[in-house]
């Protein structure tokens, strides 16, 4: 993004992890002057009408179902007006987050905190917040095909990665990324980029055609 745009950019995370590796690649391509990556809650973040561009991505299905209301508004906050906001997830085909053997499993061993809701009630959510939404792109069967990517390069690399985590560890991200693959072909689960911005701006920097999103 700066390389390409010139972007001044600012990334918050709540993983040590991706902290460490997003700083190492920032400092690899020298744009600490222009790239900034901090650890701290989304809910933490301070002023009004900080950011001219939002992108959230694979996170608010971490957020909570309850907690979902607090989330859009503080990106609401945080988005000058005409900002725009692109949120990126996973979604479900059934309103709730209900027990069931397959979402024990994923809230035991993969995602603790993961709880997934309808592309529907994601949107009004948004609505409700103050957002117009401009784009809704649905990429199921492209992360199923992702996944099925995923578990073919896991299991060429078993022995190093037994070498990294061990043989359990391995069998469950096996599991869970085929298993995800079949849900995802079965239309269960969905995954959708929701391009919105705060509603009421007379002109917004958007384009009228999909063309821009595959340069």
């Amino acid at each position: 993004m700066r390389s390409r745009y010139g972007v001044r950019a600012h990334g918050i995370t709540l993983s040590q992890q991706q902290f460490d590796v997003a700083r190492q690649r920032i400092a690899a391509q020298n744009l600490q002057d222009r790239v900034e990556v901090e650890l701290r809650d989304y809910r933490d973040l301070q002023g009004d009408g900080v950011y001219d561009k939002i992108a959230s991505v694979g996170m608010f299905e971490h957020v909570g179902l309850a907690n979902l209301p607090v989330y859009t508004a503080t990106v609401q906050r945080v988005l000058r007006p005409g900002g725009l906001f692109l949120n990126h997830g996973i979604t479900h085909d059934q309103e709730g987050w209900r027990k069931t053997v397959e979402t024990q499993f994923i809230n035991r061993y993969v995602f603790p905190d993961a709880e997934l809701d309808t592309v529907s009630n994601i949107q009004q959510g948004m609505e409700r917040a103050g957002f117009e939404i401009h784009d809704v792109e649905g990429l199921r069967m492209h992360y199923a095909l992702t996944l099925r990517e995923w578990v073919r390069r896991l299991e060429a690399a078993h022995d190093e990665a037994v070498r990294m985590v061990g043989e359990a560890a391995y069998r469950i991200w096996r599991l869970y990324m085929a298993g995800c693959a079949l849900e995802f072909e079965n239309a269960g689960t969905g995954i959708y980029q929701i391009l919105a911005s705060r509603r009421g701006a007379a002109a917004l920097p958007v384009p009228l055609t999909r063309r821009d999103l595959y340069r």
